[in-house]
């Protein structure tokens, strides 16, 4: 079985300590051998600050953002977070990126979405010599950032960290394959993994180090599939909307979010773990928002004991 990890969700609202809360169900979940644990950038918590934070409470698993979006930080910004976090975690650090939705960005940020995949190109552009070599001279369409020198290296932060690009459609797949070290997706199914993500991205980084493609989904380990099934519905449904997530469920041949889904008792669950690895997914992320309380420690200590150890 290939790696596997969880998205940890955002704390609920009525915790005393939305840090300290995390740090608890971050180190019970490490502790059922799972591999990787991953936080999204919301507008509340911090991901990257609260990587750094876990691993220093958590050993040995790696940590990932899935994702931190780039509109709104600079490229600078990010490479002296991203250097601090892969310090402090002692370069346990895969930092995921992605360019946000149009919705998000321009109604939240007040930014232009024009021309994502360029955006992304241009940004890694800036981001990866920072991260490898201390020192950035970028003066593209829509980034610049010309520094170098004392100040730009963080000691410790060695290697440095793999960078996944969030890449669906063809152009974004071609930045991922030929700049970045491969992809995190989510709501990308089976089918579109094997068919699209993974042919995709391996052609556009001919030539260089074999690419990641972390799958994030919605998993549920339970014995009320069709309950279940009804309440993703409800829950995904609001990416129905959003034109790259469309994209890839009519790739799929899908009608709803919930259909790409993996729901089922812990066989069921097995099987559709291993279709992906089959596919040429190298690691799952797995995101526990479709599932109910008794449901997810069921599903995480499945998937613990499934995942190659962390260690």
């Amino acid at each position: 079985m290939i790696p596997i990890g969880l998205v940890l969700e955002p704390s609920a609202l009525d915790v005393s300590n939305a840090v300290d809360d995390l740090v608890a169900r971050a180190r019970w979940a490490a502790g059922t051998g799972l591999a990787s644990l991953w936080l999204g950038q919301g507008y509340g918590l911090d991901a990257l600050t609260a990587l750094a934070l876990l691993g220093r409470e958590i050993p040995a698993i790696t940590l990932g953002t899935a994702v931190t979006i780039i509109p709104g930080r600079h490229p600078i910004a990010m490479s002296s977070q991203a250097q601090t976090t892969q310090a402090a975690t002692g370069g346990r650090l895969r930092l995921g990126l992605g360019v946000g939705h149009r919705a998000s960005v321009e109604q939240r940020f007040g930014l232009p979405f024009d021309r994502p995949a360029l955006r992304m190109r241009e940004y890694l552009a800036a981001l990866l010599p920072l991260l490898r070599d201390g020192a950035a001279d970028v003066r593209g369409e829509t980034a610049t950032a010309v520094i170098g020198g004392v100040g730009v290296r963080v000691a410790g932060a060695v290697p440095p960290p793999p960078v996944l690009v969030a890449a669906l459609g063809p152009a974004m797949l071609r930045v991922a394959g030929e700049v970045a070290n491969g992809t995190v997706t989510w709501l990308a199914g089976v089918r579109t993994i094997g068919e699209h993500i993974v042919p995709a991205i391996i052609d556009a980084a001919a030539g260089r180090a074999a690419p990641e493609v972390a799958v994030g989904l919605p998993v549920c380990v339970t014995d009320q599939p069709d309950e279940v099934r009804e309440r993703a519905a409800g829950s995904l449904a609001l990416f129905e909307s959003i034109p790259s997530y469309r994209a890839m469920l009519d790739r799929e041949g899908v009608a709803s979010a919930a259909e790409v889904a993996i729901i089922g008792d812990e066989r069921q669950v097995e099987r559709e773990l291993g279709r992906l690895a089959a596919a040429g997914a190298t690691h799952v992320l797995a995101n526990l928002q479709i599932a109910g309380v008794a449901e997810r420690a069921r599903t995480v200590e499945l998937l613990g004991a499934l995942s190659p150890s962390a260690g």
